[in-house]
C-alpha cells in the first residue's frame, strides 16, 4: 500500500481512497488463503470451531458495512472519506493476520496441535476482560446516544453481529486475546464516537 500511496497519480484523495480498497481486496485474498491453510492444519476439533468463526465474522462485516456507512454519512470532508476506507481496511489485515498466526500455531505443534479448543474463564472472572467490556459498552451507549434514530438499527445489528463473532472466537484464543479482539473493538466505537455528527 505504500508504493501506491507514493505514486503521483494516487496523491488526490480519491487516489488514497482507491489505494486503501485495492490494499482491503489484496488483505481479503489474504484472509481466504490463510483461511484455507487453517483449515488443512488445524486439528478437526478446533477446525469446526474456526469454521464458525468465520462465518460469524463474515456476518459481522456485512453488517458493520452497512454501520460504517452510517457513520460516514453524518460527516464531511476529505479526512473522512479517508478514515471510512480504512475503517474498511483494518479488519480485514487484522483478520488475515489472526488466520495466518493461528495457521502456524497449528502447523508448527507436533500431533497437530491437541488440545487446541480450550476453556477460558467466564470474562466476569477475568478482570481484564471486564474492564474492556465495560469500556466498550461505555463506547457503545456514547455513539448510541450521538447517532442519528434512523441509523441506530444499523449500530444494533453490527453488535449483535460482532458479539456472536468474539463469542465464536473466545474457544480458540487466550484469554489475552480475548481482550485484544475486545479492545479492538473499543478503538472502534470510541473512534466512532467521536467522529459522527463532524461536519
Amino acid at each position: 500500500m505504500r508504493q501506491c500511496l507514493a505514486r503521483r497519480d494516487r496523491s488526490s484523495t480519491a487516489g488514497q481512497i482507491q489505494c486503501m480498497d485495492e490494499a482491503r481486496q489484496q488483505w481479503q485474498g489474504e484472509v481466504d488463503a490463510a483461511y484455507q491453510r487453517l483449515l488443512k492444519t488445524a486439528p478437526a476439533d478446533a477446525r469446526r470451531g474456526w469454521q464458525e468463526s468465520q462465518r460469524r465474522w463474515l456476518a459481522w462485516r456485512k453488517d458493520e458495512a452497512h454501520f460504517v456507512r452510517a457513520v460516514y454519512e453524518t460527516t464531511q470532508g476529505t479526512m473522512y472519506a479517508m478514515a471510512n476506507a480504512d475503517m474498511r481496511l483494518q479488519p480485514v489485515r487484522e483478520r488475515a493476520l489472526a488466520l495466518r498466526g493461528a495457521a502456524d500455531r497449528y502447523y508448527a505443534q507436533p500431533g497437530g496441535g491437541k488440545g487446541a479448543v480450550h476453556r477460558v474463564r467466564p470474562c466476569m472472572r477475568d478482570a481484564a476482560c471486564e474492564h474492556a467490556l465495560f469500556d466498550m459498552n461505555r463506547y457503545y451507549e456514547k455513539l448510541r446516544a450521538r447517532m442519528p434514530a434512523d441509523s441506530l438499527p444499523t449500530l444494533v445489528a453490527a453488535q449483535r453481529e460482532w458479539a456472536a463473532f468474539r463469542d465464536a472466537m473466545t474457544p480458540l484464543v487466550s484469554e489475552s486475546e480475548r481482550v485484544d479482539l475486545i479492545g479492538a473493538r473499543v478503538a472502534t466505537l470510541k473512534r466512532f464516537s467521536e467522529t459522527v455528527n463532524n461536519r
